[in-house]
């Protein structure tokens, strides 16, 4: 390959394939549309990472740290592609500010959108300023302010924590599991009772999902050591009595009617597809999945591979991801999109 493989994207995943394509000694050319690479856990300031608990600054700080010393990394901020024409190996993006970009390969590790949550008013947010996002909780967290109710700023003794907010909800168009709530809401409950041991914290689910090695410390973690408590419930609306906010719903294990007091009520937000996913389709001439996220072909026969041939899509891009799974996605981008000059002379010859 003698030219760069072009990577839009700078977080887990655009940097895992970055520091690989760089480390095989190939050039990179990596696009990000924000001022700072490290997507959505620096942008959005998130606290200790699952399952490693380090903080987010530090993990995911020291893969942009890595990535910005390479030198054959050329890292363009506030940018992004406004054409992509070509075939592999002699492809050509025009960036927005008019420079153009050739490269052998390109890899999309362009994340996700957090759900908004005032698509789901009738859980009080946007109109109960203590009803909050788990985005927002971890941003109290990594700020060192501790965990505050934002009206009044007192330390909570209530915190209820809503699962599913933007996801397995079909009356929204949200159907998918976004994978990562539930151990991301157990983690965030740990956290809240570590920092305000006197605070109780009620996780009110439909389904538990802490997938994989995640079931002993996080679900039963938060139980047995933390004391966070579970509720299976169907949640109806959020309201206030005028000095606290009301969960109204159903306990839908004993079948009865439920409204219980808190300080403050955290939505646990799943992942949408990006938003500019309908551009990236256009732009890179890239189908998307019927959710909205970049497809990919099966991983059995195609690594990474979109229905572009050069093209290659990693990380939370193509659906709900953790950042350890985004961060091995990257590598594998970055494996598929340096072996296709190999693979492209291995099928002329068959």
């Amino acid at each position: 390959m003698s030219k760069p493989v072009l990577i839009v994207g700078g977080g887990p995943a655009g940097l895992s394939a970055a520091h690989a394509v760089a480390s095989a000694g190939q050039k990179v050319v990596l696009v990000e549309k924000e001022d700072r690479l490290g997507g959505a856990p620096i942008l959005s300031g998130y606290a200790r990472l699952v399952p490693s608990h380090e903080w987010a600054k530090d993990a995911i700080g020291g893969m942009v740290t890595r990535v910005e010393n390479r030198e054959n990394v050329d890292i363009r901020l506030g940018a992004s592609v406004d054409t992509f024409a070509g075939n592999p190996g002699d492809f050509v993006a025009t960036l927005k500010d008019g420079t153009t970009v050739e490269a052998d390969a390109a890899i999309l590790a362009t994340g996700f959108t957090h759900f908004d949550s005032v698509n789901k008013p009738e859980w009080g947010f946007g109109t109960y300023p203590d009803v909050v996002t788990t985005t927002q909780v971890e941003q109290m967290l990594s700020s060192g302010a501790g965990v505050k109710c934002p009206s009044d700023g007192r330390a909570p003794d209530r915190v209820a924590i809503l699962l599913c907010v933007g996801s397995r909800d079909r009356q929204i168009g949200r159907e998918w599991c976004s994978k990562i709530c539930c151990t991301v809401s157990a983690n965030i409950a740990m956290e809240i009772r570590e920092a305000l041991p006197n605070c109780n914290v009620y996780i009110y689910y439909m389904d538990i999902r802490t997938f994989g090695l995640y079931e002993g410390e996080y679900y039963w973690g938060s139980q047995e050591e933390y004391k966070v408590k579970y509720i299976k419930a169907r949640i109806a609306e959020v309201t206030s009595d005028g000095k606290r906010l009301l969960v109204k719903g159903e306990d839908t294990l004993v079948k009865r009617p439920i409204s219980i007091p808190f300080d403050m009520v955290v939505h646990a937000i799943g992942m949408d597809p990006n938003v500019d996913n309908m551009t990236l389709s256009a732009v890179f001439d890239v189908k998307l999945n019927k959710y909205g996220y970049i497809d990919k072909a099966s991983t059995y026969a195609h690594l990474a591979e979109t229905n572009r041939p050069g093209v290659f899509v990693a990380g939370s891009a193509s659906g709900p991801e953790t950042i350890d799974d985004s961060i091995a996605q990257g590598q594998a981008a970055a494996m598929a999109a340096l072996n296709m000059p190999r693979n492209r002379v291995m099928e002329a010859a068959e």
